[in-house]
């Protein structure tokens, strides 16, 4: 996607750079700007993208439910939640999935394809495990398993980055980033709600006939068996959406002598390579991404805790935070997506900075306000809406960093940077919170939006570095 004119920070193609543009090329017209979401590559990235969040709750917050219904103690339940740290990790094995072929399948499908099928057929295979294993008899088997589809899935992540990425010019970034976020966000509504919904009405009787009993005694292996199946078979969207799209334009890439060599390129070359283009604008470009959602992060940690001091129910927190604030989000990532196709990357990336650190406010508000439906689902609003906005223009802005040779490697190490920072510092959220209040909090996490705005600002005002190669017909594989 291209950036303003008044930026000088490199987009992913040497074309992108738009300093000589006409203007009319800058500002398409809001038809020809909606219509991209129509394009057959935005409708494959929403398939790919309800493949891709499928598997995170189903390896974390479902799960945890699960476990806890049957009779598994908190303490053991919060280890088991390490199985995520596999996401964070995603960049030690990206050189892999960015260089080894695949034997056999590399050469039928192509190199990202290989690789999305293998891990959405391993992703299928794990979920099936976790279904058929019982956790108050098998619970080495169901931690194995998650292990499997967390990895699993994370490889996928890498592979569809780098996919998508490849897929189409810098100006289709922006809109592809909003409709893989539209099925990503669908799909954990149906792993989340969903297989709840799908394992109660498979349960032999209703929950509520067992009266006060405690954890354990209502768990039915059967019902939750039937549920993760067909979480297994959801997976099909992805595995056919594969199957039947074609491999992006192939960057060339030299064969290797030796095993040196090889490690060489695939390891060190990545970053070597964005160092080389960078430069010094390396290190501000690094703590823009290591920072860029931290006042989401480190003040969604506190959320629901904040909920339940407020005295919401389950029904209105499920309703106005999982299913209508999904919806707000996806909202805000097709404004995000269109706003940056139609202005820029970096002028929707301040505009994302500014409205999640403002949005904070609203709930040191909401803290004093007191219990009110009506105001929670303003708040929810905003924040949402502001949130979806932010992830658009920062996917888009991620992938324009990259260097197509290299796509998956880079681009599995910024958006595993992004969260490193935040979620570190969001662990002494609660402790912040009990020495202080909710309100304190919100108002401080606000405030840490700030230095980013600062990180924006002088990220639009850098020198053109050396622009990373696109293939030459890139524009015709959109």
């Amino acid at each position: 996607m291209p950036l303003p004119p008044s930026s000088a920070l490199p987009t992913a193609s040497p074309a992108a750079t738009e300093t000589t543009a006409p203007a009319a090329e800058l500002k398409p017209t809001w038809g020809e700007t909606l219509r991209v979401y129509l394009e057959p590559a935005s409708l494959r990235m929403f398939a790919l993208g309800f493949s891709a969040g499928l598997p995170l709750l189903l390896v974390l917050g479902t799960l945890s439910f699960r476990l806890r219904e049957a009779g598994l103690d908190r303490t053991t339940i919060g280890y088991l939640s390490w199985v995520g740290l596999a996401y964070g990790f995603k960049w030690c094995w990206a050189p892999l999935v960015d260089r080894m072929p695949i034997p056999l399948l590399t050469r039928w499908m192509g190199r990202r394809r290989s690789w999305l099928l293998l891990s959405q057929l391993a992703i299928m295979a794990s979920l099936v495990g976790m279904a058929l294993a019982d956790p108050r008899s098998q619970l080495t088997l169901v931690v194995w398993c998650a292990l499997a589809v967390a990895f699993a899935s994370a490889t996928q992540d890498i592979a569809l980055d780098a996919f998508r990425i490849e897929s189409a010019d810098a100006r289709h970034q922006g809109a592809l980033a909003a409709t893989y976020q539209t099925g990503y966000r669908l799909a954990m509504i149906w792993a989340g709600a969903g297989v709840l919904w799908l394992a109660a009405r498979a349960e032999v009787a209703p929950a509520a006939a067992a009266g006060a009993a405690g954890p354990g005694v209502l768990y039915q292996q059967a019902a939750w068996t039937s549920a993760y199946l067909v979480m297994a078979a959801s997976m099909l969207v992805g595995v056919l959406t594969v199957l039947f799209t074609r491999e992006p334009v192939r960057v060339a890439l030299a064969p290797s002598k030796n095993a040196a060599e090889w490690l060489h390129s695939a390891l060190v070359e990545p970053f070597a390579d964005f160092l080389t283009r960078y430069g010094k604008q390396a290190l501000l470009i690094l703590a823009l991404i290591g920072v860029y959602r931290i006042s989401d992060v480190v003040m969604g940690i506190m959320a629901n805790p904040f909920y339940v001091d407020m005295g919401y129910t389950k029904d209105e927190v499920a309703a106005v935070t999982k299913v209508y604030g999904i919806i707000m989000t996806l909202v805000g990532a097709f404004i995000g997506g269109a706003l940056s196709v139609k202005f820029g990357v970096m002028r929707v990336l301040m505009l994302g900075a500014v409205l999640s650190a403002a949005s904070n406010l609203l709930f040191a508000w909401l803290a004093g306000h007191g219990h009110d439906v009506t105001a929670l689902i303003a708040v929810i609003s905003a924040d949402n809406l502001s949130a979806g906005v932010a992830s658009a223009a920062f996917i888009a802005y991620l992938s324009s960093l990259t260097n197509v040779t290299y796509s998956a490697t880079q681009y599995a190490l910024f958006s595993s940077m992004m969260l490193l920072a935040p979620k570190w510092l969001a662990g002494y959220s609660g402790a912040f919170v009990d020495a202080y209040d909710y309100a304190t909090f919100f108002t401080a996490t606000a405030f840490l939006g700030v230095p980013v705005l600062l990180l924006v600002w002088l990220a639009t005002r850098l020198q053109p570095a050396t622009a990373q190669p696109q293939p030459a017909d890139s524009a015709n594989t959109f």
